[in-house]
């Protein structure tokens, strides 16, 4: 096999099979995952999944016990996913590691399957806020979206869940209920509530959260813009617990840039105040550090409107800035001026790494050079990171254009705002990494490029608004991955060729999710699979016809998707309809691969952790993980 694609070798840590990125993974700070253990039942079967980490020798072999007898005849090698047959009934599982033919208690780990978990899910039953009154209606909290970190050192993941009450999008007015944030453990135990209070806006591009080890102490942090009346885990306030800078009538707003104007209702919008960021403890909550946000709101009208919505564009990430340790990256503004924070948390203090600011950057080229394209106007709703020069540092692409790991401009195309973008390897072989990228203006459409320089490998024009966009490896008949989007039906193999369906495919996002390499479509509450001798999708996983429902209008996106519990493949963790229950869907489809866990992947931990960010974009890894010309 060519590339990465080795059963049981690692996806990323493998020397010599990739130059770009390139991380130096003996000294970069990560995450001490344990063995991920889980089990939940299929019919009349358990399925039991674990993780094969990166500490574990490829030779590193696994036998399965079920209360203390070992199931499996010869030690599981192939992948690390085994099926029970069992009854119900409490049953404690038991995954040891077999090195060189003996068992060792370094990386073995325990499951206890209870009686009662008859379902092919985690249940965890959410604490639910009380409704409220807004606006003389009353507004039932949500459920919406979620992150994960170990907040607690033990190895294992929790969740981080954002609660919305009558959010609204920026260009809407419109009161909104307080955003908050609860921390819950796999077994259901809530850990914290953060109240954000009535002076942060509820809405898909306020609130980003980033939740990562920034000081390396084993626990995970929170990091989010707040505000006066913000109230931590602990139930303290930050700032004037009483202040209220929620507006309540109308502005001017310019139509022709002439003069001529209208009355804009701005009800709802906070247009004032201080601005903050903080650092929360992961485990408890707690406010450890609170600056002020960077940049300040200053001219709202600097930002592309007079009535408060391009300046309360917000996006987030991490990012590896040095190379050694993750800094949080917190921007403002992505339709006209851009500016984009870094920072860093060693335990105590909250530092100022470098800002960016687009409008400084693009002054500054135009003395140099009168046709240099803009910075300005170039941002999506979302972003990628990862290192795309090979200096063994992470880059920021950030829509059109894209951000050094030192805060300078690596390039621009100019192409303007996108609602989605893919950043990975895209050919089997590929040394470097690409990026596939979908924008709004009704004339550049799609383009597909190389990450480091900008430089178009293809481009689909378009007049309309290119709102979706997905790439993934769907189809084994051509080498690489695809990419489509929703400007026609079909998809564009890596050379360019459109290949055309009878249907448009699902461009929202995509998982890991049966035994094969190819990655399935997550859209619409469904998991389909494409077929591509009938060039259709067919459906695997209906979560609507299970009382659930996925988030975020047409984004349609659940709370999270990424790799958190047993072995390489996805889970999805979506709500329930009524937001009383989260699920944490695991497949229970059989495989026959071996791999890494993804979250060992720097890029693809780093994409879970800026999943929540504007418009939902599937994690994605550093690496081609695909099927090769040769399977």
């Amino acid at each position: 096999m060519k590339g990465f694609i080795l059963p049981t070798i690692s996806l990323f840590l493998c020397a010599g099979l990739s130059a770009q990125p390139n991380y130096d993974y003996s000294t970069i700070q990560r995450e001490r995952l344990g063995r991920g253990v889980v089990c939940v039942r299929d019919n009349d079967s358990v399925a039991i999944s674990w993780r094969f980490l990166s500490t574990d020798g490829t030779s590193t072999t696994f036998n399965v016990y079920a209360d203390g007898k070992k199931l499996n005849a010869e030690p599981l090698i192939s992948s690390t996913f085994f099926k029970h047959s069992a009854k119900d009934k409490t049953t404690k599982y038991s995954v040891v590691p077999v090195i060189d033919g003996k068992e060792t208690k370094e990386g073995k780990a325990d499951y206890t399957l209870f009686k009662e978990s008859s379902k092919p899910y985690i249940s965890i039953p959410l604490n639910r806020p009380a409704d409220v009154q807004i606006d003389g209606r009353m507004c039932q909290y949500s459920a919406n979206d979620a992150s994960v970190g170990d907040v607690d050192g033990d190895g294992e993941y929790e969740i981080i869940l954002k609660w919305d009450c009558m959010g609204h999008d920026n260009s809407h007015e419109g009161v909104t209920g307080n955003v908050l944030l609860d921390c819950y453990k796999l077994n259901g135990k809530q850990l914290w509530r953060i109240d954000l209070g009535r002076n942060i806006r509820a809405g898909a591009h306020y609130t980003q959260f980033m939740v990562f080890d920034f000081d390396g102490d084993g626990k995970a942090e929170l990091m989010t813009k707040t505000a006066d009346g913000t109230k931590d885990g602990k139930g303290n306030y930050i700032g004037d617990k009483d202040a209220n800078y929620v507006t309540n009538g109308f502005i001017d707003k310019s139509i022709d840039g002439k003069g001529t104007t209208r009355k804009q209702r701005i009800s709802g919008r906070i247009l004032s105040g201080p601005e903050y960021l903080t650092v929360f403890n992961g485990e408890t909550g707690a406010a450890m550090k609170t600056v002020d946000y960077i940049p300040s709101r200053g001219n709202i009208a600097a930002w592309g409107d007079s009535y408060g919505n391009r300046v309360d564009r917000f996006l987030a990430c991490v990012a590896y800035l040095d190379g050694k340790h993750p800094s949080a990256v917190f921007c403002r503004g992505y339709y006209t001026r851009t500016v984009i924070a870094a920072w860093d948390w060693d335990g105590k203090e909250l530092t100022s790494r470098w800002v960016f600011d687009s409008e400084r950057t693009d002054s500054i080229n135009r003395i140099t050079n009168p046709n240099a394209l803009p910075y300005s106007g170039q941002g999506n709703h979302n972003l990628r990171v990862g290192d795309v020069d090979g200096d063994g540092c992470d880059e920021i692409t950030y829509g059109s254009m894209a951000i050094n790991n030192d805060g300078t401009g690596l390039y621009t195309t100019g192409m303007g705002h996108g609602d989605a973008l893919h950043l990975m390897a895209f050919y089997p072989d590929s040394t470097t990494l690409q990026l596939w990228d979908v924008h709004e203006n009704k004339r550049d459409g799609s383009d597909f490029r190389d990450a480091r320089t900008g430089r178009i490998i293809f481009q689909i024009k378009s007049d309309i608004d290119v709102g979706r966009g997905m790439a993934a490896d769907i189809d084994p008949t051509n080498p690489g991955l695809e990419m489509w989007s929703s400007s026609q039906r079909g998809y564009f193999d890596v050379n360019g060729n459109h290949h055309n369906t009878s249907t448009f495919i699902p461009q929202n996002s995509a998982v890991w999710w049966d035994g094969d390499k190819l990655r399935e479509l997550l859209d619409r509450e469904t998991i389909t699979k494409f077929n591509w001798n009938t060039s259709r999708c067919e459906i695997l996983k209906n979560f609507r016809d299970e009382g659930c429902a996925f988030n975020n209008s047409s984004k349609m996106n659940p709370c999270l998707s990424a790799d958190i519990i047993g072995d390489w493949r996805e889970e999805v963790i979506v709500r329930t309809r009524d937001s009383k229950e989260l699920r944490v869907y695991t497949t229970t489809i059989p495989t026959s691969y071996r791999f890494h866990s993804f979250m060992e992947d720097i890029p693809y931990r780093i994409s879970v952790a800026t999943e929540n960010v504007g418009y939902n974009q599937p994690p994605e890894p550093s690496f081609y993980f695909g099927v090769t010309n040769n399977e």
